[in-house]
């Protein structure tokens, strides 16, 4: 094989791996209207929601925001701005979800909102003398009083606007 073709053909494989394959696969979500607030990914474990919005403003065409499902939900998860956390695959965190949202009103644009999920890390508790896995009520509270709040899987999302915008 030549040494030039062998070079084209490795060439774009660094591109490739720059960003990570993220753990959710999904089909493309269909073209929203600007000023339609929609859903792009429920959280179920923060008690979290995930709403984005075409502005049809240059300066900000797309916002998002992380809203609470329920207050009476129990989140067994957390929700961090990804730009205090800088979530990356170096410091332990998943790349769960890649959100493409194209723009109805302009083709060429679309909003890409990446999400990433930090696992905890711990053991599941011992098993008691019947073999099961068991954590009792007061024992718990006397760990968190002792411990702190238990570790607990953390989310983070980032936005992104891609392409040119249309008209001004």
């Amino acid at each position: 094989m030549r040494p030039a073709l062998l070079l084209a053909l490795l060439l774009p494989l660094p591109l490739l791996a720059a960003e990570p394959t993220p753990e959710i696969h999904r089909d493309g979500i269909k073209p929203q209207a600007v000023g339609a607030v929609h859903t792009l990914r429920t959280i179920p474990e923060a008690c979290a929601r995930i709403e984005g919005l075409f502005t049809g403003q240059a300066a900000e065409p797309y916002k998002f925001a992380v809203v609470r499902t329920s207050v009476n939900c129990q989140a067994r998860a957390r929700f961090v701005e990804a730009a205090k956390a800088k979530p990356s695959e170096k410091s332990g965190w998943k790349f769960n979800d890649l959100i493409r949202v194209p723009n109805a009103a302009c083709p060429s644009q679309q909003a890409v909102v990446r999400i990433w999920r930090k696992p905890i890390v711990g053991a599941p508790p011992e098993l008691d003398a019947q073999g099961r896995s068991r954590i009792y009520l007061k024992d718990a509270t006397a760990k968190v009083k002792a411990e702190g709040t238990p570790n607990v899987p953390v989310f983070a999302a980032a936005m992104s606007v891609e392409g040119k915008g249309c008209g001004g």
